[in-house]
C-alpha cells in the first residue's frame, strides 16, 4: 500500500494483495475483499472492494436503506436480479442501486464472478468481516459454511435490511 499526504488531500493505492480477504458462507461462497475503506483512506464516507462469488453461488437478495452502492462486474459471467428484473452480467457491466432498491448477484457461471463495489456510507466492508472468516492469499478454498445465526442483527446494525 502507498499512501501520499498533502495539505490538498490524501492519496491510497492499494496492490492486489493488499488489505483484508474474508471467505463468505452460503450462498454466496467464495470470498470478499475490503481495499480502500475507511481505516486506510481517512474517509469514513466511502469504501470500495471485490467480491467474488464461486460457481453455483449468490448473493442474496436484499436492500440497503442507509446506503448507496455501485456495482461492476470486473470478471466472470451471471446476473442481477434488480428489483424483480434480470439483468446480465459480463466484464464492464455496472449498476447504481440506490436506497430500498432490492438486488441480488447469482454467478451461474462454472468460473468465478468478480464484482467490484462501492458504497456510501461504509460499512459493506464490516458485515463482511462480521459474517466471514479471515483468508489469507493462496490458501486452499474452505468447505462452505452457514452464515452466522445472528446475520439479521449484524445487517441492522449495518444499516442493511433483510429480506430473505
Amino acid at each position: 500500500m502507498t499512501e501520499r499526504h498533502a495539505s490538498d488531500g490524501r492519496a491510497v493505492v492499494m496492490q492486489p494483495s493488499d488489505g483484508p480477504s474474508y471467505w463468505q458462507p452460503v450462498p454466496a461462497n467464495g470470498y470478499a475483499h475490503a481495499k480502500l475503506t475507511p481505516d486506510r483512506t481517512g474517509f469514513r464516507e466511502l469504501s470500495m472492494g471485490y467480491q467474488t462469488i464461486a460457481p453455483g453461488g449468490r448473493v442474496r437478495a436484499h436492500s440497503h436503506d442507509k446506503q448507496i452502492e455501485l456495482q461492476i462486474c470486473f470478471k466472470g459471467k451471471g446476473r442481477a436480479v434488480i428489483d424483480g428484473v434480470s439483468h446480465p452480467l459480463v466484464p464492464g457491466s455496472a449498476a447504481f442501486l440506490g436506497y430500498n432498491v432490492m438486488h441480488e448477484i447469482i454467478n451461474d457461471s462454472d468460473q468465478d464472478l468478480v464484482m467490484a463495489w462501492v458504497i456510501t456510507p461504509s460499512g459493506l466492508e464490516d458485515f463482511f468481516a462480521s459474517i466471514g472468516r479471515p483468508r489469507a492469499e493462496g490458501e486452499p478454498t474452505p468447505t462452505p459454511f452457514p452464515r452466522p445465526t445472528d446475520v439479521i442483527a449484524i445487517e441492522r446494525s449495518l444499516g442493511l435490511q433483510n429480506t430473505k
